[in-house]
């Protein structure tokens, strides 16, 4: 068996190598079909080419070619045995993977034969067994031998950049060899036979800028000073190529987009060395009054400044700041401008960049020169002090000068300046100012306790009108012009049982006015109540009194309330005086010496009822009268019932003129009785509205009082179902009855004897135009 092993893997070899070696290995089959012995005798003398360190022959394998295309299929190898001499039936039977499909066996000679082409890419080997048997009795002769089917690659697919097309970034003004990026392309083919997969790199477009290495696929810099700022981006073309790159490889090809990232490189640079601005003096504080700008070619932060002031005359009263998002340098105002003061100024700008290489020994920065003329404006006046202070006696005469208000014209043609009060500050009208020299006089008296400040707007405008404003605050001076007067209405409360020399009250006073040295005030009685046996008063020496008692005999019964008379007098010039009048009540007190009671009568209550305790229980009993009262009154107002119930007259309340029967003399509407027709009991009603065509004998009918409700609607119910005059409804009786000894007849169009034909509707039109057109409709309604 083993001989026959490899005599099957010696045709299988003779079938995979090109046909100039074919004839020395036949050879050697034939030598090795011989016997088991004879093929290693050979194997170890003279065939050296056959054999391999450190292993030996692979006997279990077989090989065929992928994509053969042939007319007849392609021969992959033979099995033999050494059984099959002839004389005994044998069998070759082969299975596994496809078998029988892709593979077929003969079953006399052994050789395996591949029916369809194969595609390594899809299949790479194919493990199949292989086994004898007996033709006859299919006894297989044999154990099973387990053997493997590879397939051959061959060169038919071409590299691909999976992961294509590329993008890549690399810093402006790098180095040569500097490194770009890899890029990386697959080959179906087996990279282990053949140079099928060995792929070689190389560059179609994108020279001489850049280079690749042909095995790593790394893209390089090739050029040096590669400068953003002339070209940023660069398509490069890459072709990767199998067989090593040798003639009748296959290829592919891919594309690189390279990107030159920004370095700061550039400094900035102005569009211009000298700039010229001019500014009106009237121009606001942190208003703009002029833009610069300097270009820098980087992009990003790379391209960003910022701007200063570096030199000029008065660098304080501009500023310059940066505009984040136009990159410019705005120049603002510090400090007013004044024509007249200053016309030009000369400044020195610098821009800068924000980030740059202090090492690479260039300046970032560039200056350039400002020149700001001041243009001259028609300005408003301008006062001598923002704000005036101005004093005045309250008792000053009318058109007093008060003070005076100063402006000129700060311009060079110096206008007459003129001067007015704005009235919204002064609405009362209390002062004047003359037009031409600005003096405030007053208008009308003034009153300190009233206002103590007067604040009002003065204006000054000039030929232009040009209009400026200041404030001016009046103060109106303080004289003795008001008496002092109690700080309040006292109102006293002494004891019966009070002590000799007991305080009866603390007494203050009071001014209006406001004297620089401050109050000082003096009380006394009247000349006439000098002598007061009752009280006396003493000073306090804070401006204040208090009154004494000078006994313990005030009885309520005696005298209830005394009045004393106080003169209070200032210390102004010339002082001023009043006389206030302290009430003084006598009350009922406790030991403690707490007012109980004041009144009279309250001496006369019981003993442990005070007064507040019996108006607490009077008011309890007047609450509980009125409560009494109130529920009696509820329940005589209670409502009536909607429906008198009357002998004599129970529904001539509830008549309705909206209803369709009934009438004015229907007040049975709500009863039931009201099925019966009243005329009923009298005789038969004939029908109005057509012509009977049978006649029925008026029906008998039992008086109002005594009706029978259930045998009465039967019977009308058993006229209404055989009336063929009858319409249908059953409900003809009620409707069409319009009540007795009605004067305004029937309101139903059933009670209509003649037709709308027989009827003339011309007098409709003359009631008006509003019935006018009614008539003509009906007219011709009726012509119809």
């Amino acid at each position: 068996m083993l001989t026959d092993v490899w005599t099957s893997l010696l045709l299988v070899w003779i079938t995979c190598v090109p046909y100039t070696s074919m004839t020395p290995i036949i050879s050697q089959s034939k030598s090795l079909q011989t016997g088991s012995t004879a093929l290693l005798r050979g194997l170890v003398e003279g065939q050296r080419i056959l054999s391999r360190a450190k292993r030996g022959w692979v006997w279990n394998q077989m090989f065929v070619l992928e994509e053969f295309s042939g007319p007849d299929p392609i021969l992959v190898g033979r099995l033999h045995t050494d059984l099959d001499v002839g004389s005994t039936p044998i069998k070759y039977v082969l299975a596994g993977e496809g078998a029988g499909t892709i593979f077929a066996i003969n079953e006399i000679t052994g050789d395996i034969h591949a029916m369809k082409r194969l595609d390594r890419e899809e299949k790479a080997e194919y493990t199949l067994t292989a086994q004898v048997t007996n033709r006859d009795t299919d006894q297989p002769l044999e154990p099973p031998s387990e053997f493997i089917i590879k397939v051959q690659d061959i060169n038919d697919n071409p590299p691909q950049f999976v992961e294509g097309p590329y993008r890549a970034s690399v810093p402006e003004m790098s180095q040569v060899g500097t490194s770009v990026t890899r890029v990386t392309a697959t080959d179906a083919d087996d990279p282990v036979y053949g140079n099928s997969a060995k792929l070689v790199y190389s560059i179609l477009e994108g020279q001489p800028y850049f280079s690749i290495d042909p095995n790593t696929a790394i893209i390089k810099i090739a050029l040096h000073g590669m400068d953003r700022e002339m070209r940023e981006e660069y398509l490069v073309v890459i072709q990767a190529k199998d067989m090593g790159g040798h003639m009748g490889g296959l290829s592919g090809t891919t594309t690189v987009t390279v990107t030159l990232t920004d370095v700061n490189d550039n400094p900035p640079k102005f569009s211009k060395s000298l700039y010229e601005f001019v500014i009106p003096e009237e121009l606001g504080i942190g208003k703009p009054g002029g833009k610069v700008k300097a270009n820098d070619r980087d992009i990003g932060e790379n391209a960003k400044s910022t701007y200063n002031i570096i030199d000029g005359d008065e660098k304080d009263v501009f500023e310059i700041t940066t505009d984040a998002q136009t990159q410019e340098g705005i120049l603002r105002l510090k400090k007013p401008l004044n024509f007249e003061t200053k016309k030009s100024y000369t400044l020195k700008v610098e821009a800068a960049n924000i980030r740059f290489d202090p090492n690479s020994g260039v300046p970032f920065k560039d200056t350039a020169t400002v020149k700001i003329a001041v243009e001259d404006s028609d300005e408003p006046p301008v006062f001598s002090k923002p704000t005036f202070v101005l004093q005045v006696d309250e008792n000053a005469p009318i058109n007093t000068v008060i003070g005076t208000v100063t402006a000129r014209d700060p311009d060079v043609t110096g206008s007459l300046v003129r001067y007015f009060i704005d009235r919204h500050t002064d609405l009362e009208r209390q002062f004047n100012i003359n037009v031409d020299d600005g003096k405030i006089t007053l208008a009308k008296p003034l009153d300190r306790e009233t206002d103590m400040w007067h604040n009002i707007t003065v204006t000054a405008t000039e030929i232009s009108n040009q209009i400026s404003r200041a404030i001016v605050a009046i103060r109106v001076l303080d004289i003795n012009d008001n008496a002092p007067e109690f700080a309040t209405e006292y109102e006293a409360f002494l004891c019966e049982n009070g002590k000799p020399g007991q305080v009866i009250q603390t007494v203050s006073a009071v001014d209006k006015d406001d004297p620089i040295q401050g109050h000082y005030f003096e009380y006394r009685l009247l000349p006439e109540m000098l002598n007061n046996p009752n009280f006396t008063i003493k000073n306090n020496g804070d401006n204040s009194i208090s009154v004494l008692a000078k006994h313990d005999t005030f009885r309520r019964q005696k005298q209830e309330m005394y009045f004393l008379p106080i003169i209070v007098t200032d210390n102004g010039n010339p002082p001023m005086s009043s006389t206030n009048t302290l009430t003084i009540r006598v009350c009922g007190c406790s030991r403690e010496g707490i007012v109980q009671s004041c009144n009279v009568e309250a001496y006369v209550l019981p003993i442990g009822l005070s007064m507040g305790a019996l108006i607490a229980i009077l008011a309890c009993i007047i609450l509980l009268l009125v409560i009494v009262v109130l529920f009696v009154t509820l329940r005589r107002h209670k409502n009536k019932p909607l429906i008198i119930k009357d002998d004599e007259d129970v529904r001539e309340n509830i008549i309705r003129y909206d209803d369709e029967g009934g009438g004015e003399e229907d007040t049975e509407a709500f009863d039931i009785a009201t099925l019966q027709n009243p005329d009923g009991i009298n005789g038969y009603l004939p029908r109005k509205d057509i012509k009977p065509d049978l006649q029925f004998m008026p029906r008998q009918s039992g008086g109002p009082n005594g009706v029978d409700v259930d045998e009465f609607i039967n019977v009308r119910l058993h006229e209404a179902d055989n009336d063929p005059t009858a319409p249908p409804y059953d409900s003809i009786q009620i409707y069409g009855y319009e009540g007795r000894g009605s004067i305004a007849g029937s309101l139903s169009s059933l009670e209509t004897a003649s037709s709308d034909s027989d009827q003339n509707y011309d007098y409709l039109r003359e009631w008006g135009p509003r019935f006018r057109r009614l008539g003509e409709l009906y007219s011709d309604s009726c012509g119809v």
